[in-house]
């Protein structure tokens, strides 16, 4: 007989976010004695980013061997390639119309420059970073567009 619970089944992420920023607000409260633990936790995060870096460069990888394994299982090749050739194009021509017609039109809604002026002499050269389809924020890419708004942008490590 399987157990039947009140509890609801999933993270409190509500709670884990109000737990982080109450505790951020204490440890600057407590001054000297509360920069190791924050000292800890940026240590903490830079070693979780190199991580989650590596994830990226080798999850292509064994997409790659799960993907070959199911094609080598395939009866018939030909539709399977003219079936993968549609989805790869229509995902091409998805790709680029969100990242060259709508994100641009965003980017100058927002800021009235031309969001193709990338000779690194625009003032909101920080926001170039959400123009680029490879850099839609996710949990995945956080790493290379934080590391491209620090670096390339010069934005605080504070604030990125």
């Amino acid at each position: 007989q399987v157990p039947v619970g009140t509890e609801i089944r999933g993270m409190n992420i509500l709670g884990l976010v109000l737990f982080a920023l109450v505790l951020g607000v204490a440890l600057k409260k407590l001054g000297p004695e509360g920069e190791d633990l924050i000292r800890f936790f940026n240590s903490f995060n830079e070693a979780t980013m190199v991580l989650v870096t590596w994830i990226m460069w080798y999850v292509p990888i064994g997409i790659m061997f799960l993907v070959g394994s199911k094609i080598v299982e395939m009866e018939d090749i030909v539709l399977l390639v003219t079936s993968l050739g549609k989805y790869i194009f229509a995902s091409i021509l998805g790709h680029v119309i969100h990242g060259g017609i709508i994100l641009p039109l965003i980017y100058f809604a927002a800021t009235r420059q031309n969001p193709y002026h990338t000779d690194g002499h625009s003032e909101h050269r920080g926001a170039l970073c959400f123009i680029s389809p490879r850099s839609v924020p996710s949990s995945a890419t956080l790493p290379s567009m934080i590391k491209c708004i620090e670096e390339n942008n010069g934005v605080d490590k504070r604030i990125s």
